[in-house]
């Protein structure tokens, strides 16, 4: 069942949108070479605690150990922070990060170069970045959860790399995971129509080779099934009259 949110419950889903965008705008100067990636949990706990109230989403969440999903390279959503794993040169980290706040959800992620990367590297998450600007675009009134998908599968495909399908954006609000999903791709006019006072994740998961994805031994990390980078961009939004709300802007 898809729940539409009052103005007054969008602003409360906004503040906790905003604590996870601050959050990951503060972290994009922290990621460095020679750092873990349970290094980078460390950072986003210490800056949680500063936000009175405010609590991870994630950790515990239908058993998810950490408090933050990070990805790295062929990894595509869900990669468990380790101290084992250190970030190099080169590298591409994935961060996906919920925080609830007064019973209410914001999520959102962004993939993160480590130092000087590779233009092949750079195109993929620029691909990635615009095709989310592109089917948040779609989220207006009136419209269909598939003009949001066929706008990001179309710019996907288009440069040349795929959309993941094991994986999809959600609805959110008092829960982490609400209706409607919210595919990357599909076919413009189909599904459930937009209305006014859905809060949708919006989150493309983009492949520089194949869309196939498997799961690592540890139940949790997708990764690539032949081994190509892998790009997440997201972003929680408010469908408004005025067209499309970004709540997870810092």
């Amino acid at each position: 069942m898809v729940i539409l949110k009052s103005q007054a419950e969008i602003e409360k889903i906004g503040k906790a949108c905003r604590i996870v965008a601050e959050i990951l705008a503060g972290l994009k100067s922290h990621v460095v070479a020679g750092m873990s990636t349970a290094d980078i949990e460390l950072f986003i706990d210490t800056e949680i605690k500063k936000r009175k109230g405010a609590a991870a989403a994630f950790r515990g969440y239908r058993g998810y150990p950490s408090s933050v999903c990070v990805s790295v390279n062929d990894q595509v959503i869900h990669g468990i922070p380790s101290k084992s794993v250190k970030l190099k040169n080169g590298d591409i980290v994935g961060v996906d990060l919920g925080i609830v706040l007064d019973g209410f959800y914001g999520d959102a992620a962004l993939t993160v170069p480590v130092g000087e990367i590779r233009p092949e590297a750079a195109s993929l998450l620029d691909a990635t970045e615009k095709a989310l600007s592109l089917g948040i675009e779609q989220a207006v009134p009136g419209n269909r959860i598939g003009d949001i998908g066929a706008a990001i599968q179309q710019h996907v495909e288009g440069n040349g790399y795929s959309v993941v399908r094991a994986f999809v954006g959600h609805g959110v609000g008092r829960s982490l995971h609400e209706d409607p999903q919210v595919p990357n791709f599909g076919r413009s006019g189909q599904g459930i129509r937009l209305k006014e006072g859905m809060t949708l994740a919006i989150e493309p998961m983009v492949n520089a080779g194949g869309h196939d994805v498997r799961i690592l031994d540890d139940g949790w990390t997708a990764v690539t099934s032949d081994g190509s980078l892998s790009a997440h961009f997201e972003h929680t939004i408010a469908v408004t009259r005025q067209g499309p709300k970004i709540l997870t802007k810092p």
